[in-house]
């Protein structure tokens, strides 16, 4: 079964996890919700992203360029490199997100809902979370 875990704007549905296909992949669905955006641009070392539109558009920030994802494009997002997204509609998008290999699973994205589940989310927690799970926060200006 499907398990979904809320960020604000955010929801996942996860599809398949590290877990369940011995770290081949994770596969999530992800709804973006309008002006709703990754918090923080990152990179990581340990896998790559690939992102299928499914409904409505998103704007992936890769490498310092824009990039919209329509319904049925693609983006890839090698290892090492920053990016973010975001939603400048006002209708929610969603698209399905595939790393591979799996080495993330559910568990990074329901310790960040609990951490911004907080009146005022703690920016330290944030970064020490993201790293210990393997992604690499960069400062808005590098995105």
């Amino acid at each position: 079964m499907a398990e979904t875990i809320n960020l604000g704007p955010l929801q996942l549905r996860f599809f398949y996890s590290k877990d369940e296909t011995a770290g081949s992949l994770d596969m999530f669905e992800m709804t973006v919700q309008p002006n709703g955006r990754m918090p923080i641009p990152h990179y990581h070392e340990s896998w790559d992203e690939t992102i299928y539109g499914l409904t409505g558009k998103t704007t992936w920030r890769v490498d310092g360029r824009d990039v919209d994802l329509d319904p049925g494009e693609t983006v890839f997002i090698k290892r090492g490199i920053v990016h973010g997204f975001n939603n400048r509609t006002q209708a929610p998008a969603s698209c399905l997100c595939v790393l591979s290999p799996g080495v993330l699973g559910p568990q990074y994205f329901k310790d960040m809902a609990g951490l911004l589940s907080a009146p005022t989310p703690d920016p330290a927690k944030m970064k020490e979370t993201m790293l210990r799970y393997g992604l690499i926060p960069v400062p808005p200006s590098q995105a």
